[in-house]
C-alpha cells in the first residue's frame, strides 16, 4: 500500500535521501488517508539528529529541540520534524525523564500509544509501514494500546483520554485488554493538567459518536475523577415522562445535537443541561413522581464549576451557563407579541437559535415529545415573525443613547442605565415609541422622576 505524497513533500524527503538521512511521514495523517479521511496536521519523523536536520535548511525553528523536534520552513510551509528516539521513565504520568535519540524507525514507532497511530510511511515513494498490527485493528475498528497497555498509560495518563476520544471520534471499540488498563490506572488521569484533558474532552465531545466516548470514559472509572457530576447521572431516575434515566437522557441530547450538527457550544449546553437534577430532586404527591424545582439554574452553576475547573474561556463558560440558564422557558400560543419580544430581549438575539435547538434536543431525548415540538416550532415561528419586524429588541436598537441623554443633561451613572432600560422596556411594549422626540420627552421626565 502506497500513500500518496503530495510535491512539496516528495522534494523535503528527497533533500534529506541526498544527505543520507531517511524522512517518515508517521500518526494520525496516514491513519486518516488509510481511512479516506482529510488530515493536513503532518508529523515527520527522522534519523537526523537535530543539528543535522538543521544544517540541510536555510530556515527552522527550534520547537522542542531537547526532545528531537525541529520546524523546517520549506517552500513557505511549516514541518515538525522529530528524530528517532526512545524515552525514559516517565516520572509523573505525563513526561519522560529523557528521550534518547537512535537509528531505528521500529524502535520509534514503540513509544506510540496505540496501534492505529504507529503507521509510517516512507518518504517520497509512500510505502506504508505497519510494524504493530494497525492495519488489522483499523480493520476491526479496535482501539488497542502498542505492547503493554498499563505500560502505555503508566508513562503518560493522558493516552487514557486520548483513546476515549478515538472511540468518539473513529467510532471505534477500545480492545478488551487497553480497556481494562484504563480502569485499572484511571485515578492516574488525575496528574494531567485541566487544559490537556479539556483538550482531549471537547474533541470527544465533538466526535461522530461521542456517547462511545463517553461510555469509555465512564465505564472505566475516569469520568468519576474528572466530570463526577456527569457520573452522579448514571442510574439516576427522574420519573413522570421520563422513562429514561438522567445519564441516557443527556446522551440522548447531545446525540441530537450531533445529528443535526449543532455547534459545539450547543452539544455542551446539552450534555450538562440536566446535570442539576442530582441535587434538586424532592418527592413529589405520587410515588416516583419528582419534581426538580430549580434544576436549570442548578444545572448552570455546576456546569459553570466543571469549566472554571477545566479552565475553558469566560466566554465559552459564560455562553453554554447562560443557555443552560434559560432552557426551562414555557411558551403558550396565548403570548403576547410584546411577550414574545421581552423573550428574545432576555436570552439575547445571538442566543436565541443556539436556546432553540438546545430545546429541540432537550425534548427529543424525551419519550413523548411531539407535540412539545410542535408548540416549540410554533414559537420558533413567532420569534422569527418579531426578528424580521426590525423592532428594538436591545438598548443597541433604540433611537437614544448614553451620548445623547449626556446631551440633554442627564448625568453618567446608574440612573442613566435605569432610564434606558426603563424605556427600552417600553418600547418593547409599543414598538412606535421608539423615536427620538417622545425618547428625549421620557428620558427628560424620567430622570426628574429619579431627581436630576
Amino acid at each position: 500500500m502506497r500513500m500518496q505524497i503530495a510535491k512539496d513533500i516528495k522534494e523535503l524527503a528527497t533533500i534529506f535521501r541526498e544527505a543520507g538521512f531517511s524522512l517518515y511521514l508517521v500518526g494520525g495523517a496516514v491513519r486518516d488517508w488509510i481511512l479516506g479521511k482529510t488530515n493536513n496536521d503532518y508529523d515527520f519523523t527522522t534519523d537526523a539528529e537535530p543539528e543535522e536536520i538543521k544544517k540541510l535548511f536555510r530556515r527552522t525553528i527550534d520547537t522542542g529541540i531537547k526532545h528531537g523536534t525541529v520546524t523546517v520552513i520549506f517552500h513557505s510551509a511549516h514541518y515538525e520534524i522529530t528524530t528517532f528516539r526512545t524515552e525514559g521513565d516517565y516520572l509523573d504520568s505525563r513526561h519522560p525523564e529523557s528521550v534518547k535519540f537512535v537509528k531505528s524507525l521500529e524502535e520509534d514507532l514503540k513509544r506510540r500509544d496505540f496501534t492505529i497511530n504507529a503507521f509510517a510511511a516512507s518518504l517520497p515513494d509512500g510505502k506504508i509501514l505497519d510494524y504493530h498490527g494497525g492495519l488489522k485493528d483499523l480493520r476491526k475498528g479496535l482501539i488497542r494500546a502498542i505492547g503493554n497497555p498499563a505500560e502505555r498509560f503508566q508513562e503518560d495518563a493522558l493516552r487514557m483520554m486520548r483513546g476515549a476520544r478515538f472511540a468518539s471520534q473513529l467510532d471505534f471499540k477500545i480492545e478488551e485488554e487497553t480497556a481494562q488498563a484504563m480502569a485499572a490506572l484511571h485515578e492516574t488521569i488525575a496528574k494531567v493538567s485541566a487544559e490537556r484533558i479539556k483538550e482531549e474532552l471537547w474533541k470527544l465531545i465533538g466526535g461522530i459518536n461521542p456517547r462511545r466516548g463517553l461510555e469509555a470514559l465512564r465505564t472505566s472509572g475516569i469520568m468519576s475523577v474528572i466530570l463526577p457530576e456527569l457520573a452522579a447521572t448514571y442510574g439516576f431516575e427522574q420519573g413522570g415522562m421520563h422513562r429514561e434515566t438522567l445519564y441516557e437522557h443527556l446522551m440522548l441530547a447531545l446525540e441530537c445535537a450531533k445529528e443535526h450538527e449543532y455547534p459545539m457550544h450547543v452539544r455542551l449546553a446539552a450534555l450538562f443541561h440536566d446535570i442539576g437534577k442530582t441535587e434538586t430532586r424532592a418527592d413529589g404527591d405520587e410515588e416516583r413522581e419528582w419534581t426538580f424545582y430549580g434544576h436549570d439554574k442548578a444545572s448552570a452553576k455546576m456546569t459553570d464549576a466543571i469549566f472554571r475547573r477545566l479552565k475553558t474561556s469566560n466566554e465559552e463558560r459564560e455562553r453554554v451557563t447562560h443557555l443552560i440558564r434559560e432552557h426551562m422557558f414555557s411558551y403558550t400560543p396565548d403570548w403576547s407579541d410584546s411577550a414574545v419580544r421581552r423573550f428574545i430581549n432576555r436570552v439575547g438575539e445571538e442566543n436565541i437559535n443556539s436556546l432553540l435547538q438546545l430545546r429541540v434536543c432537550d425534548i427529543s431525548a424525551t419519550v413523548g415529545h411531539r407535540a412539545v415540538l410542535d408548540n416549540l416550532f410554533a414559537f420558533a415561528d413567532r420569534i422569527n415573525a418579531e426578528l424580521e419586524k426590525d423592532n428594538a429588541l436591545s438598548l443597541k436598537d433604540l433611537k437614544i443613547n448614553g451620548k445623547k441623554l449626556k446631551e440633554l443633561g442627564i448625568k453618567p451613572g446608574p440612573q442613566m442605565g435605569t432610564i434606558l432600560n426603563t424605556l427600552l422596556d417600553e418600547v418593547i411594549e409599543a414598538p412606535s415609541l421608539n423615536n427620538e422626540e417622545y425618547l428625549e420627552k421620557r428620558a427628560l421626565s424620567l430622570a426628574q422622576c429619579l431627581g436630576q
